[in-house]
């Protein structure tokens, strides 16, 4: 009896500590759903596709918000992405053994830096670098490609890019190196007694056991690309508008909550402010549901390819 009540009461725990996290996002969408609710009454549709902050006539438009959101973080991916792979792959396949956690180890201290080092490094070192010796290169010689030209102000969606990209490159190599890891070393070893190279091995062997893997820890630096406020609050511009090149100012919705929410004492401006926050976690929520079903669908072609 009473190892019978002793599961129960596990049980129970267990059951109360899972719903715990439903809940709490649960309770997070309903707060900012209340408070946003003055906002999406009035002016919904404006809040998607007017470009016009305009606090003292209530004017709230949050498309530049959510276009420097998207496009910085894609374009931090698209830098990180293969980054982090590459490390991954050069932590547990090329490098000598000797080095490899030296390695892996000194990746993952970039995951210790706080962010606000980050953006005091873009500020002082990245921007001045990229205002003075990169952007005048880019414009002088490759502004015929759509967004590369412009002014070279230095704070942009250039810099934030790049910051983004430095900061989710260790969450994107620690979990590509442990789901490389995973993959059974008796796959290695039938490829490469087959004759493949390594390259051929790590090609045919490895990717396709691991590619699930891989794409859910590019999903989590997106994850982490999103919500990230100091940094690319920083070194972004922080200018209300659609940015129309690299090199232009932009800005996103965490660095306007990160600016403007302490400063908020209208209700008017308060509420505007909790749709944008409803608005990013809506976002969050939606790109990791479809991550989600990707990667499902991922791993049920792997598992027809097995069979």
């Amino acid at each position: 009896m009473p190892t019978r009540s002793a599961d129960r009461l596990y049980q129970t725990l267990t059951a109360c500590c899972a719903a715990a996290i439903p809940a709490v996002l649960l309770l997070l969408g309903g707060v900012l759903l209340i408070g946003a609710w003055p906002t999406l009454a009035t002016s919904i549709g404006t809040l998607f596709t007017d470009s016009t902050w305009d606090v003292p006539h209530h004017r709230f438009g949050a498309a530049p918000l959510i276009a420097g959101t998207l496009l910085s973080s894609a374009i931090a991916l698209a830098i990180a992405a293969p980054l982090g792979i590459g490390v991954a792959l050069l932590s547990t396949e090329i490098a000598p053994r000797p080095l490899r956690e030296p390695l892996s180890f000194l990746v993952n201290l970039l995951a210790a830096i706080p962010s606000v080092v980050y953006g005091l490094w873009g500020i002082f070192i990245l921007v001045p670098f990229l205002r003075a010796m990169v952007m005048p290169w880019t414009i002088a010689h490759l502004s015929w490609i759509p967004g590369l030209g412009g002014p070279a102000y230095g704070p942009s969606l250039l810099a934030a890019s790049l910051i983004l990209a430095i900061m989710v490159l260790p969450y994107i190599a620690s979990v590509s190196r442990d789901v490389i890891l995973a993959v059974p070393r008796a796959q290695r070893e039938a490829a490469l007694a087959l004759g493949a190279t390594r390259w051929e091995m790590i090609r045919d062997a490895v990717f396709p056991a691991a590619r699930t893997g891989l794409f859910g820890g590019v999903i989590l630096g997106l994850g982490r690309a999103l919500g990230e406020t100091m940094a690319v609050t920083m070194v972004i511009g922080n200018r209300h508008a659609i940015p129309d090149s690299l090199f232009a100012p932009a800005y996103t919705m965490a660095a306007m909550l990160a600016n403007e929410f302490a400063e908020a004492s209208d209700a008017t401006h308060l509420s505007a402010l909790m749709a944008v926050a409803l608005l990013l976690l809506v976002v969050t929520l939606v790109v990791n549901l479809l991550a989600r079903m990707l990667v499902t669908g991922v791993g049920q072609s792997n598992r027809g390819d097995l069979a």
